[in-house]
């Protein structure tokens, strides 16, 4: 019975949940990675508002430089890697049961979040009015990363009042 409420425990959740999120990152690392060029259109598409309404109010917020777009996706790529990381790390603090583990995890959260809210669905979403988009519209993606985040975030800091 040991084992079993061990395994149950708030940390061996947020054991798991930090190890899912770093292993889900990490692949979105890769996949951004190994296939360039289909979400490079996807950042392309939605800077250059393509696909919107194309109201006058808003089509002056377009970009349509390439190199801009490409800084804008490896620094997208570089964000997600940095969250990669410190996920791993908080998920190989987590199973070494070290104290750095909690803050690891919320931090690596925290950037899940401002990457997805901040990035996706606010800057995305609304400043390039994203949401108009039938064909290049990651709001729903963007929003369950931002709700697995939050999840994380909320366990991650009842793990914490738990332990004081």
């Amino acid at each position: 019975m040991r084992i079993l409420a061990r395994v149950g425990s708030l940390n061996a959740v947020v054991t798991v949940l930090t190890g899912i999120s770093a292993l889900y990152m990490l692949l979105v690392v890769f996949g951004n990675v190994t296939d360039y060029g289909s979400n490079e259109a996807f950042v392309k598409h939605v800077l250059a508002m393509d696909t919107t309404f194309k109201s006058d109010k808003t089509m002056w917020r377009a970009i349509t430089s390439p190199a801009v777009v490409t800084v804008v996706y490896v620094a997208i790529i570089a964000w997600e890697a940095l969250t990669a990381l410190v996920l791993t790390a908080g998920f190989v603090a987590w199973l070494r049961g070290r104290a750095s583990a909690a803050s690891l995890s919320s931090t690596g959260w925290l950037m899940q979040v401002l990457l997805f809210l901040g990035g996706f669905i606010t800057v995305g979403g609304e400043w390039f009015v994203m949401w108009q988009s039938e064909q290049w519209n990651g709001l729903q993606a963007a929003l369950q990363n931002v709700i697995i985040a939050a999840f994380g975030l909320v366990l991650v800091h009842l793990s914490r009042k738990q332990a004081s």
